[in-house]
């Protein structure tokens, strides 16, 4: 039963499409061609492998956790009853953060796919940020696709899975006929060797596991919104873990079959990847396929984590961290109706910065997200100590494999912030909008902790 009004709504097909689609977002396959050339077809393909199977360890301790802890905030709330107050706060800051700076990407990405099909989008006055020109019409309009998802996420829960099971549909149903086409079409000459001669393979499946992390951002929303779930406590984890394994299989299997269809180092020369990859072939209506996939995946990706930020402030407003103003929940629809107006606000104060900050947006998010995935095997740890008689529906026989991946996780975290390596954030911008993030979680948990 829902704790302060938040109602259970949500169906097993709902919640699957949230997590599942949540991750597939849009600008992957499009990029792929700015990727294949960067890191080789091995290196992205490879590394999204590398970071999925890493995806996947780091799931088995929210599967365990949400059946154990089905309520909002998800891992908000296993890192407070892990370790108090600055767990949950640690935590949920990290997964807050990570979600953020992939909304306010998603601001600008919305109308930069416009914009190739509607060329005048990207015409007008304009203004700059880091040396790159945003268009004034661009935010307009990436503005008013912000207030449509916000508009769906403030009339409840049932809603926006709705929404979401149908445009997840629509991206499975699209993607499958790009793999069977990609594959019975092409041949295995036209991907491997799948590197550059002049590259050192490992280095480079290395280099791609952090973009790819964020790629992969999204399931977590299932045991964020866990509360709202008609689906029993009890099978919650295994959603989790079925998301990831889909969102991964998706990404794996179409670009693959890019690689297949059409030589990639060819694509790797294109503009669009994989969209241009299917038209060179002498299939425009399959490229066009792929355009749609990306609109699809920005609207899923979109509207999972529009759906979870704010059930992470609202969770964090519960439990004392942020003021309780937030932990309001509307008295009709039943959602967190104050904390997704300030996910709104938040999002828009990041998304003016337009395409110049994009590098940021992924950079910081993959580096948070890092570090909410690791944080989350030692809450993990911390309760079956505290608790060792708590059980939920998904319980893991051997902890081994969750602490691997939250260890690993970790360390890719640590990596980006260390100066001078080959996945450092770029000084000083990156460390700079970093550091601005973690004084206010300090501000705010030291306001909290006052109170």
């Amino acid at each position: 039963m829902a704790q302060n009004g938040l109602k259970p709504s949500i169906s097993t097909l709902g919640i699957i499409s949230l997590g599942a689609g949540g991750v597939i977002g849009s600008s992957w396959i499009y990029t792929n061609s700015q990727f294949f050339h960067q890191y080789g077809a091995g290196g992205e393909i490879f590394g999204l492998l590398a970071a999925s199977v890493l995806a996947i360890l780091v799931s088995l301790s929210f599967a365990e956790l949400s059946t154990v802890y089905p309520k909002a905030g998800g891992e908000v709330v296993y890192g407070y009853e892990a370790f108090g107050k600055k767990g949950g706060m640690f935590a949920g800051w990290a997964l807050l953060g990570s979600y953020l700076s992939a909304l306010a990407f998603y601001v600008t990405a919305s109308s930069m796919l416009l914009s190739q099909i509607i060329p005048k989008i990207a015409t007008g006055p304009t203004y700059s940020f880091a040396g790159v020109k945003v268009h004034y019409t661009e935010l307009i309009l990436g503005v008013l696709i912000t207030l449509f998802i916000f508009a769906i996420n403030y009339r409840g829960a049932n809603l926006t899975s709705n929404v979401q099971i149908v445009l997840f549909i629509l991206l499975v149903v699209i993607g499958v006929v790009l793999v069977v086409v990609g594959f019975s079409h092409g041949k295995p000459s036209n991907f491997w060797p799948a590197f550059y001669d002049h590259q050192a393979k490992t280095p480079e499946i290395f280099r791609f596991i952090l973009p790819a992390m964020t790629f992969l951002t999204g399931w977590e929303s299932i045991g964020v919104m866990a509360e709202e779930v008609k689906t029993p406590a009890r099978k919650i984890g295994r959603t989790v873990v079925i998301a990831i394994m889909i969102a991964s299989a998706y990404y794996l299997l179409v670009l693959l079959a890019s690689a297949w269809i059409h030589p990639w180092q060819s694509t790797a020369t294109m503009e669009m990847g994989t969209i241009d990859a299917f038209k060179a072939e002498g299939f425009p209506i399959l490229g066009t396929a792929a355009f749609v996939i990306s609109f699809l995946g920005l609207g899923t990706s979109f509207l999972a984590l529009f759906s979870a930020a704010p059930r992470l402030i609202y969770s964090l407003a519960e439990q004392k961290i942020l003021p309780s103003y937030f932990a309001n929940v509307h008295p009709k629809y039943g959602t967190p109706s104050r904390a997704i107006v300030m996910t709104l606000v938040l999002v828009l104060s990041l998304g003016w910065l337009g395409k110049g900050a994009l590098t940021y947006f992924l950079d910081i998010g993959g580096f948070l997200m890092a570090l909410a995935w690791g944080i989350n095997a030692f809450n993990l740890l911390a309760i079956r100590k505290k608790y060792p008689d708590l059980k939920g529906g998904f319980r893991n026989k051997h902890l081994s494999l969750p602490v691997i991946g939250g260890v690993i996780a970790i360390l890719i975290a640590l990596s980006t912030i260390i100066p001078g390596t080959s996945v450092s954030l770029v000084w000083p911008y990156e460390y700079v909008i970093l550091g601005i993030w973690v004084i206010i979680g300090l501000i705010s948990y030291v306001a909290g902790k006052k109170k």
